[in-house]
């Protein structure tokens, strides 16, 4: 089973489901430690491009990195799709002022997210910040998932540089029963 199975199959229902919440509600806790001043920003697991059209409305270059191309909505000025994943990332190249995996973590298992974070960090440009948002709760038939925690996600991130730099949690916002969310942000140090 891979990260992406159940996706592409899904996509009509996903679309309309990622679309349903916005930007400012998903990152409601943490837009205050985005970046104000237009910078690179990778997204990881892009999905419909959302997020990546939000930011590239305020002046961010996006790079959006959605391996099921059938998710994929919002083109435009200051978005570039890539399919690419996790953990690997072969077609990224650059640094980020800012890399974001919503919804993405908990496709990978310990020994992908091991390797992961040590290339996500890699990405970050000195002072970029990372934010990532982790999901708990039943698993949908069909699709592959791994727990995973917040102290696991900051200790991973530590151990590759990284310092935490804000934990917060939230309900589902579909209202899905048993799903939670965990949101960390991880910041590289300045030089």
């Amino acid at each position: 089973m891979h990260g992406t199975d159940g996706y592409r199959e899904a996509a009509a229902e996903l679309i309309t489901q990622y679309e349903e919440v916005t930007f400012e509600q998903l990152h409601a806790q943490v837009l205050h430690l985005l970046p104000q001043r237009p910078v690179r920003v990778l997204e990881l697991g892009a999905g419909t491009g959302r997020d990546a059209a939000w930011l590239a409305a305020r002046g961010h270059l996006v790079t959006a990195v959605e391996p099921v191309v059938e998710l994929r909505v919002h083109e435009g000025p200051g978005i570039t799709w890539l399919v690419d994943e996790l953990p690997g990332l072969a077609r990224v190249t650059g640094r980020f002022e800012l890399v974001t995996a919503v919804a993405v973590w908990m496709h990978l298992d310990k020994g992908q997210r091991r390797a992961a974070m040590r290339r996500v960090a890699g990405l970050l440009a000195p002072g970029g910040r990372l934010v990532l948002t982790l999901r708990h709760g039943p698993v949908p038939a069909g699709r592959r998932m791994f727990p995973v925690t917040a102290e696991e996600t900051a200790l991973l991130g530590g151990g590759s540089g990284l310092a935490e730099v804000h934990r917060g949690s939230r309900a589902d916002g579909h209202g899905r029963a048993g799903v939670r969310w965990e949101q960390l942000v991880l910041e590289a140090p300045l030089s």
